[in-house]
């Protein structure tokens, strides 16, 4: 068995992996990124669309070599059709092509210095009495023994590496949107405003979405929480109607229920999917991924400066992040569970309602008239203020 030694390992090369190495190494840290595909980027398993918040964070400018489009705005679809405009503010920023996206900055991360392994598995950890104190891994036909002081879990949905840890990251099916997604060649949309679709019939317990990326090209991709029908079959329902030609398929599931309970313990950090950091309304994870994966690159630094690992030092990596976007983690969550209520019709005299308002600045007489026209949104609106 072939033994190594880091500072950091970090387990997932994606966005999140990425991110926390990235501001781990450029601490002066010496860091590890193990990663199961032997492609950092593929598969896609993503809509693509990020704000511009995620280049602040990540201390970059948006580049060419992966955005495709810059979006202005957003048209959102009630199920009789009719729609709503969304002009810059929250709707406004950018479509990547992840592919490229996460690959770069994995290739950032190694030009701060971090090394990195892929098509290399965990098959366990290294504990020891202070905590989690590295991984076993399986790279190719090697077995890897390789001591940290910590590790990152950013391997996704239902972390198998924080669960290793003792943290509850499972989910079950109702915390789970389960998506299915093309990229397809000939879609006539505008090319700088993203399209929503709601409504029972075409995405229960979640939506349609199509993102442009240039030159005909878009992400036609559904959200679902349905026991009886398969994303994938909504999908082609929808896409059947559309004269354009798909050119790649994914599929995966999106956690929608908020955070997991706790993303540390002693010597382990977990972040993005696998610690639940996605907007549950949305679904997009991208820009809440980066900051907490920034946060606990930041942490990772600290701890292993002042030589303190353990999960009373740790903490402080749940409390900022927490500080940072909890509270609009907890918002969006209460927004998902209002519309997991709405029938169609409530959906379509709301979409009026909106409709001739201004989103940014709604009156509370504009409400007050309209819960007297439709008193079954009295609940609701109560939760909203």
């Amino acid at each position: 068995m072939e033994k190594m030694k880091y500072d950091v390992v970090v387990v997932g090369g994606r966005v999140g992996g990425s991110t926390a190495s990235l501001f781990a190494s450029k601490k002066g840290l010496d860091v590890l990124i193990i990663e199961k595909n032997q492609e950092i980027g593929v598969p896609v398993q993503c809509a693509e669309a990020t704000s511009s918040s995620t280049f602040k964070t990540l201390e970059m400018k948006p580049s060419s070599k992966y955005v495709c489009n810059e979006i202005k705005g957003a048209d959102v679809y009630a199920p009789d059709g009719s729609h709503g405009h969304l002009e810059g503010g929250y709707a406004e920023g950018f479509i990547l092509e992840r592919k490229l996206f996460d690959k770069h900055l994995a290739i950032e991360s190694a030009k701060a210095g971090t090394d990195i392994l892929v098509k290399t598995t965990v098959k366990d950890l290294i504990r020891k009495k202070e905590g989690v104190r590295g991984v076993v891994a399986k790279h190719m036909d090697h077995t890897l023994e390789i001591e940290a002081e910590l590790v990152i879990a950013a391997d996704g949905i239902e972390s198998q590496v924080a669960q290793m840890a003792g943290l509850n990251t499972r989910q079950t099916p109702h915390s789970l949107c389960s998506c299915a997604q093309y990229e397809m060649v000939g879609v006539s949309c505008d090319p700088h405003y993203l399209q929503f679709y709601f409504g029972q019939k075409i995405a229960p317990g979640g939506y349609v979405w199509v993102f442009p990326k240039g030159d005909g090209v878009a992400n036609v991709g559904v959200g679902v929480r349905s026991d009886t029908t398969s994303a994938y079959s909504f999908l082609r329902k929808f896409t059947s109607q559309m004269n354009a030609t798909p050119v790649e398929l994914n599929i995966g599931g999106v956690p929608v229920h908020g955070p997991v309970d706790k993303t540390y313990t002693d010597g382990l950090m977990v972040v993005g999917d696998a610690a639940g950091q996605v907007e549950p309304f949305t679904g997009g994870g991208i820009h809440v991924t980066v900051l907490c994966a920034r946060i606990a690159g930041e942490v990772a630094a600290e701890a292993i400066e002042k030589g303190k690992t353990s999960e009373n030092f740790l903490k402080r990596y749940e409390t900022r992040w927490k500080k940072e976007v909890g509270g609009d983690l907890k918002q969006s969550l209460k927004y998902r569970r209002i519309m997991d209520r709405l029938t169609d019709e409530e959906m379509n005299i709301l979409a009026k309602f909106l409709k001739k308002q201004d989103l940014e600045s709604i009156s509370k007489m504009s409400m007050l008239g309209f819960v007297r026209d439709y008193p079954q949104f009295l609940k609701l609106l109560k939760e909203i203020l």
